[in-house]
C-alpha cells in the first residue's frame, strides 16, 4: 500500500521539525545571494567572465539578497507552505534574470538552483513540488530563448539545458518521498513516543496504587522510591527518613539478611505502633545490580482471604452438621412434649420441662439462622414493640441462665417504640452480646451488671444498646471485635460478635462497639424504622 502524502498542514506533522528545515533553507538561500553578489560586485567578478548586463546582474543580486533576508527573518513564524512556495518563487526568478545577465555563471547557478528545488519539495506535496520543478524548467527555456533573440545563439547547449530540466523533475521528486517518508517515520516515533510515555504513566499509577507495598533501595540503604502503599505502612518519608535504617530498622536488618543469606524470614513486622503488620519479600532490580525490591505484603489482606474461605469452608459444613443437630434435637423436643403429657411428673418440676422444651426451640432457631447466614437467606421483619421485647427477653433469659449475683435489666421507653426486625435473629444478636458482657464485663470479685435499653435517638431512628459496667475494652482488641475467629477466649470461638453483626445488616440495622468513658463496654443496634418493611 502506498505511503499517503505527508500535508504540511496536517497537524499530526511534526510541524518544529518542518520549521527547522525551512530555516536551513532559508539561511542557504542567504549564502547563495551572498555569492551572487560577490560575483557582480568585488573583483572575482572579472575572473568568471564578461557578463551580458552588468546592471542587471547588480539589481538581481541586491533584491535577490534582501528578499533572502526577509524570508530568514520572517521564516520562524508563519505558514511553512506560503513561505516555501515564495522562496521558490524568488529562487527561480532570480536564477532566470541572474543567468541572462551572467552568462558565464549560467550553469552554475542552474546548479545552485537545483538544490533549492530539492529542498522546497522536501518541505511541500508532491503535486507542488513537481510544480516548482517545472515552473525553473520553464525560466530555463525562457532564459534560453532571450538568449537566442538577444545573441542570435545560446551559449548553453540544448542538451545541458535538458538535463537541468531533467535533474529538476527527478530531484523534485525524490526529495519529496525522502522527505515524505522522513516526516511519516519522524510521527511515527512521536506517537510511539507518546504511547510509551502514556503506558509508563499507566505503569506508574498502577504500582502508586497497588495494595502492596513497593520499596527500591540502593546498596546503601537508601529508599529510591516508595509507592503509596509502602509509604502508609512505613509513615512519612521525609529527606531525613530516605535511610531505611532510620526509617524502619527491622526490615533494614531484614534485607541485609536477605542479601547475605538470600532467605526470607516468613515471620511478619509491624514497622511501628497502629500500623498494620507487613511481610517483606525481596528481589534484585538488576541481576548485577545492588539496588533491590522491597514488596511490603500487608498481613491483613492475607488474614481476611483466608477468613473468606473459611467461612466458606464453613457454610458447606453446617449445611451438612444441621441435619446431624436437627436429629437430637426433634428427639429432645419430643421426649419433653410426652413427658409433659404425663400425669406422674410433679408440678414443680414441669416448669423444668417447659424450660427444655423452650431451648431445643431456641436451638433450633439458631441452627436455621446460621443455616440462613451461610446461604445468605433474607430476613422475615416484622414490625417489633422494642420495650415489651426486651422486657420478655430479659425474663426469658433470667429463668433459662440463672444469674446468681448478677443483673440483668431493660430499660424501657414509655412511649412505644417499633421497629421493622426479625424477631428471632434479634434474639440471637442479644443472646450474644449479652452472654459475652456476662463473660467479660464484669471487674474481678464483683457481680456483672448489665442493662439493655431502647431509645430513640435524635433522628427518630430505634437504638438498642447492651451495656456493661466491667473493664472495658482496648482500642487494640476493639478494632478486631467483629472480625470472624477473632477471640482473646481459650475456650471461644471468635464467631458470636461476627454472626450477630451479620444478622443485623441482614434486617439492615447495624451493630457496633461504643466506649463508655465512665467505664465500661456499650454494643449498640441501630434498627430500622416501622415503615421501612416492604409490603409488596
Amino acid at each position: 500500500m502506498p505511503a499517503r502524502p505527508v500535508d504540511t498542514a496536517d497537524p499530526a506533522t511534526p510541524q518544529s521539525a518542518i520549521r527547522r528545515e525551512l530555516y536551513l533553507l532559508t539561511l542557504y538561500r542567504v549564502l547563495e545571494a551572498a555569492l551572487l553578489c560577490l560575483a557582480v560586485f568585488s573583483p572575482v567578478a572579472s575572473m568568471i567572465g564578461e557578463p551580458r548586463h552588468l546592471p542587471l546582474g547588480q539589481v538581481v543580486a541586491l533584491a535577490y539578497l534582501a528578499v533572502a533576508i526577509a524570508l530568514f527573518v520572517g521564516g520562524r513564524r508563519g505558514n511553512i507552505r506560503s513561505q516555501a512556495l515564495l522562496g521558490a518563487a524568488t529562487d527561480i526568478l532570480a536564477a532566470g534574470l541572474a543567468m541572462h545577465a551572467l552568462p558565464a555563471s549560467a550553469a552554475g547557478i542552474a546548479m545552485m538552483l537545483l538544490f533549492n528545488i530539492g529542498a522546497t519539495a522536501f518541505l511541500l506535496p508532491l503535486r507542488l513540488g513537481i510544480g516548482c520543478a517545472v515552473l525553473a524548467a520553464l525560466a530555463l527555456a525562457a532564459e534560453f530563448v532571450a538568449s537566442v533573440l538577444h545573441d542570435g545563439g545560446a551559449r548553453t547547449p540544448l542538451a545541458e539545458l535538458t538535463m537541468f530540466a531533467v535533474s529538476y523533475l527527478a530531484m523534485a521528486t525524490l526529495t519529496n518521498l525522502v522527505g515524505r517518508q522522513m516526516r511519516a517515520t519522524e510521527a511515527l516515533a512521536e506517537r510511539r513516543g507518546t504511547q510509551a510515555a502514556n503506558l509508563a504513566e499507566v505503569n506508574e499509577l498502577i504500582i502508586r496504587r497497588m495494595r502492596t507495598g513497593v520499596l527500591l533501595v540502593d546498596g546503601d540503604g537508601t529508599i529510591k522510591l516508595a509507592n503509596e502503599a509502602a509509604m502508609l505502612q512505613l509513615g512519612k518519608l521525609d529527606e531525613g527518613r530516605r535511610d531505611l535504617a532510620l526509617a524502619a530498622p527491622a526490615l533494614a536488618r531484614r534485607l541485609q539478611e536477605w542479601r547475605r543469606d538470600g532467605g526470607n524470614d516468613a515471620q511478619p513486622l509491624q514497622m511501628a505502633a497502629g500500623l498494620p503488620e507487613v511481610l517483606p519479600r525481596f528481589a534484585r532490580l538488576l541481576a548485577e545490580g545492588d539496588q533491590a525490591l522491597v514488596f511490603l505484603d500487608d498481613t491483613s489482606q492475607v488474614t481476611r482471604r483466608a477468613e473468606s474461605l473459611t467461612l466458606a469452608t464453613l457454610g458447606r459444613f453446617s449445611a451438612s452438621l444441621a441435619h446431624e443437630i436437627r436429629n437430637p434435637l426433634a428427639a429432645i423436643s419430643y421426649a419433653t412434649q410426652l413427658l409433659e403429657e404425663s400425669r406422674e411428673i410433679p408440678e414443680a418440676d414441669r416448669r423444668l420441662l417447659e424450660i427444655i422444651y423452650q431451648q431445643t426451640q431456641r436451638m433450633n432457631g439458631i441452627v436455621e439462622n446460621v443455616l440462613g447466614l451461610a446461604r445468605r437467606e433474607r430476613a422475615q421483619p416484622e414490625h417489633v414493640e422494642l420495650g415489651e421485647f426486651i422486657r420478655h427477653f430479659v425474663e426469658d433469659y433470667r429463668n433459662s441462665h440463672p444469674l446468681e449475683v448478677d443483673r440483668l435489666d431493660a430499660l424501657a421507653p414509655t412511649a412505644p417504640l417499633v421497629a421493622a426486625v426479625d424477631r428471632r435473629q434479634l434474639q440471637q444478636a442479644l443472646t450474644v452480646l449479652v452472654h459475652n458482657a456476662l463473660v467479660y464485663g464484669r471487674l474481678p470479685g464483683e457481680a456483672a451488671r448489665i442493662s439493655i435499653r431502647a431509645y430513640a435517638d435524635d433522628a427518630g431512628t430505634p437504638v438498642l444498646d447492651v451495656v456493661d459496667r466491667g473493664p472495658g475494652i482496648p482500642e487494640t482488641v476493639a478494632a478486631q471485635l467483629f472480625r470472624p475467629f477473632f477471640t482473646t477466649s481459650g475456650h471461644g470461638t471468635g464467631l458470636g460478635l461476627y454472626i450477630a453483626r451479620e444478622l443485623c445488616q441482614a434486617n439492615e440495622a447495624s451493630l457496633d462497639y461504643v466506649p463508655v468513658p465512665a467505664g465500661g463496654a456499650c454494643f449498640r443496634i441501630r434498627l430500622s424504622g416501622a415503615r421501612a418493611i416492604n409490603t409488596t
